[in-house]
């Protein structure tokens, strides 16, 4: 944390600057010009930085937020995860956060591990709840149970 706010207040060099780039920034809901300074993976600031290790020119792109999806049931979509991917990142979404409930009522453990797997492939990111209720109602005859043992496991991962 220290040296990415070093790299913030441009007394170290960035990884990255990408520079001459217009930025959507979405707060005000204005579209900026200037240049991202980037230090191991994260946006360390937006301004008039100069030192970086490498500097890519992006003559006027655009640089737009990735959009966050902040409640999917992923198996839902009735996608691959790959598939899934390759449907929504081309319109901007990023990051999802899901609750894999569905997938866990019919496949356990293993349902849940197969979407983990694949997630790890993707250039995305993906945020994982544990299911909360696996059969969602006692009433309900479904291919798996989840216990407190489970869910325990499944916090760990």
């Amino acid at each position: 944390m220290k040296a990415l706010i070093a790299v913030a207040r441009g007394e170290q060099p960035a990884d990255l600057i990408l520079a001459n780039g217009r930025i959507i920034n979405t707060f005000p809901g204005q579209v900026e010009t200037g240049n991202v300074a980037i230090y191991e993976g994260r946006v360390a600031g937006i301004g008039s930085y100069h030192q970086g290790k490498a500097i890519m020119d992006l003559k006027g792109s655009y640089l737009a937020p990735g959009f966050i999806d902040g409640h999917v049931h992923l198996e839902s979509s009735y996608l691959h995860p790959v598939q899934y991917a390759r449907a929504v990142m081309p319109r901007g979404t990023t990051t999802i956060i899901t609750d894999l409930h569905e997938i866990a009522n019919v496949a356990g453990l293993r349902g849940i591990r197969f979407y983990l797997r694949w997630a790890r492939r993707l250039p995305m990111d993906f945020y994982f709840m544990a299911p909360s209720c696996v059969p969602a109602t006692p009433r309900e005859s479904s291919g798996a149970t989840l216990g407190v043992a489970e869910i325990r496991s499944i916090l760990g991962w």
